[in-house]
Formats: structure tokens, C-alpha cells, sequence
């Protein structure tokens, strides 16, 4: 049985928005869940505690327990999402439905992510774990075409910074790299645990030819930015909001800034830093979240949000969602949000959309039959 997809709650997205084709680099699997089929599977799975019996009391509690401002306390809502998914048939489940619920959304292009390490419970293997996500990313697939949806899903495998599997989490996500896995990535809290504790997998997907993004810049500052780059050479950077912490006015860092004057600054009143210049220069992409980082406490809110002064500034920066049932979110609300309340254009979503496809792990031709073939066509619709 499939629960019936679950939309963030009641908010109006902006109909161009919701016509606009969409990338996404950075959604974790385990935090996209239909509240719906948490309990479905908790039930069918046997798993206990969850703190709400009903699908708006669950989902409530999700948003309501994320909204912390905290990073750790964001982290543990997903022990009742990995709880429940423990079992092929779960994981499956959860993998398709999020692939369709990303079709509805106009996602064309996305990239989701998951620790195989976070769900052996039950004795599945670490390649049995990804065998069944891929299975569900496939099915859906199938049943988007089925509605007229066009989507490709790859998936990314994450290993947990405060353990020790990296290394084997890296050689797995080189071992199905013939099988939609794109590249490897590691998460969980950043404070006490820098990028460099995992250097012998970055190194080893090095020699490999392997693609990998680092969350770094999320709730720790510069020095996880600095050694994600330039120690452990991460293509890309999952959030980098606190890159705008080597940005001044004045010789004052940004978010010190904004907290006197309660606005972001003009283009033409900053100065970069040498890490903030070499990312621009580098064209680091920055997978950024803009609801999860108001969340956590990374930004004070989607109008004070660095996404916009870095969109000007012409970083790359990308929109994403990380975790839609925690934000209680999806590509349209980000968009929206953004256009909302920061003063986006169709034309800023269209060029942080093609900067997602450019930054994708996706072979160069690929990327571009979607630039030229699906995305440019669809935005000249729009504009």
C-alpha cells in the first residue's frame, strides 16, 4: 500500500514557479518521508514511539521539533525516520514514493542522499541496502513517466562523520557508480568532527575518479570550509552558508553586519576573503537549503538569508530542499519562498537551476541535454 503524497501544508506556491523545471542537489532520503507512511511502516515494521498516531500530528511534530534552531536537536528527528526503515520493503517504498512526490514538484534532475551505514537493524548488507533504494528510485521513475513527469534520479551515499565507515561507504558508492550512484558525501554534526577525520576516503575516491560533496559551512564556520576544499577536495559544499562569514563590511563579517543593521548589504559595500574569493573563483558550488538553514539557526530568515547576497555576488549557489518533511517544504515553497520574500526573478531561478544542473555528478553531455533539451526551453516559457 502507497499513502497518498503529502504537500507542505497549505502553502501557495507561485504558479510560474510551480510550471518551472527544478534541480535538486541536496535531500536527504531519510528526511522526505509522507508522514502518511512513517506510520504506515512503523506499524507493518513493529517500530514503537512515534510521538504522534495520526499524519498532521506526526508532521506537526517534525517541523515543530526542527524549528529548534539547534543543528544536534535537527539531527534527532531522524531516528524515527531511519527506524522505520529497516526492511527492503521499506526502504523501497520510501525511495519510490520520494522520487514521485519530486516529479509533482517539476524536479527533473535530483540527487538524494543517504547513510546505508544508518539502516542495517535488521542484518541487511551495506549493498543490499542500496540495491533496494535503487530499486524504489527506478520504480519511481516509472510511475512519474506513467503521469507525463519526466525525472532522473541518482543517488548519493553518505557516511556519518562521528563513525568510522567512510572508507567503506566510499568503496561502495565506487562499486555501484554503473548504477545511478553518483557520488559520495558525508553528514551529521560538523562540530568535533572536521572533514580531514575521513581523509583516507577522499583520498581513495580521488584515485578513483569519484565525485563527492562535503556538508561543511552549516553550523561550524570557516575551518570546516577550508578543509573540506583544500585538505579533502570536495567538488562541492553541502550548505557553505558560513562562507559569508569571510565576507566584511568594513572590514566587519557579514552576519556581525546584519545583525546591527538587520538587512543584507549592497554588492558594492563587501569585500571577500581569501576562502570566500577562491570559492567564487573556484566556482564551488553551494548546495543551499534556505528553510533548513533558518531552521538550525544558520540564517535569521529566508529575507536575511546569504543565498541572496551570494546570488549576487555571483557565487554558484543552488536551491534545495535537504530535508522536506522536517522544513515541511519542497523545491516550489524554496522558489517561493525566495521570490517572496527576497525579491527573487525567474531569471535568478532559472540561472541557480542551471548552476544545479552544471554542478550535478552527472557525465558533462548529460548535463547539457537537460540544459539545452528540458530546462532552457521550459524557462523560455516562463520569462
Amino acid at each position: 500500500m502507497t499513502s497518498q503524497d503529502s504537500s507542505p501544508s497549505a502553502y501557495d506556491i507561485d504558479p510560474v514557479v510551480a510550471q518551472a523545471p527544478k534541480v535538486l542537489l541536496h535531500e536527504h532520503l531519510d528526511g522526505g518521508l509522507r508522514p502518511a507512511t512513517v506510520l504506515e511502516l512503523a506499524h507493518e515494521t513493529g517500530y514503537a514511539g512515534l510521538p504522534a498516531d495520526d499524519a498532521a500530528g506526526l508532521a506537526r511534530w517534525f517541523r515543530e521539533s526542527a524549528d529548534s534552531g539547534s543543528l544536534v536537536r535537527y539531527l534527532e528527528t531522524f531516528e524515527h525516520t531511519v527506524g522505520v526503515m529497516q526492511t527492503p520493503e521499506a526502504l523501497r517504498r520510501v525511495a519510490c514514493e520520494e522520487v514521485l512526490d519530486l516529479a509533482r514538484d517539476g524536479v527533473v534532475y535530483a540527487e538524494i542522499r543517504y547513510a546505508p551505514e544508518l539502516h542495517l537493524e535488521r542484518d541487511l548488507t551495506l549493498e543490499e541496502v542500496v540495491e533496494a533504494v535503487n530499486e524504489g528510485f527506478r520504480e519511481g521513475e516509472a510511475l512519474a513517466r506513467e503521469e507525463g513527469r519526466q525525472i532522473r534520479v541518482t543517488a548519493l551515499l553518505t557516511a556519518m562523520r562521528h563513525a568510522a565507515m567512510s572508507r567503506e561507504i566510499a568503496e561502495l558508492a565506487v562499486a555501484f557508480r554503473d548504477q545511478e550512484v553518483s557520488g559520495f558525501d558525508i553528514a551529521g554534526a560538523e562540530a568535533g568532527y572536521p572533514p580531514t577525520r575521513h581523509l583516507d576516503a577522499f583520498q581513495y575516491l580521488a584515485r578513483e575518479n569519484a565525485h563527492f560533496t562535503i556538508h561543511a559551512g552549516e553550523a561550524f564556520g570557516l575551518p570546516s570550509i577550508q578543509e573540506a576544499l583544500t585538505w579533502c577536495g570536495a567538488d562541492r559544499l553541502g550548505h557553505g552558508v558560513r562562507i559569508v562569514d569571510d565576507i566584511t563590511v568594513d572590514g566587519t563579517p557579514v552576519p556581525e553586519w546584519m545583525a546591527m543593521h538587520d538587512r543584507l548589504p549592497a554588492v558594492d559595500q563587501v569585500q571577500l576573503g581569501l576562502l570566500a574569493a577562491y570559492v567564487r573563483d573556484k566556482r564551488v558550488p553551494l548546495e543551499m537549503c534556505p528553510s533548513s538553514n533558518v531552521q538550525t539557526g544558520a540564517s535569521a530568515s529566508i529575507a536575511l538569508h546569504p543565498i541572496t547576497l551570494l546570488k549576487d555576488l555571483r557565487f554558484r549557489v543552488t536551491i534545495n530542499t535537504d530535508n522536506r518533511l522536517m522544513s515541511d517544504t519542497s523545491m516550489g515553497k524554496e522558489m517561493t519562498l525566495l521570490v517572496r520574500d527576497a525579491g527573487w526573478t525567474v531569471s535568478d531561478l532559472r540561472w541557480a537551476t542551471i548552476n544545479a544542473m552544471k554542478s550535478s555528478f552527472l557525465h558533462f553531455d548529460e548535463r547539457l541535454a537537460l540544459i539545452d533539451e528540458v530546462i532552457k526551453p521550459a524557462y523560455a516559457q516562463l520569462v
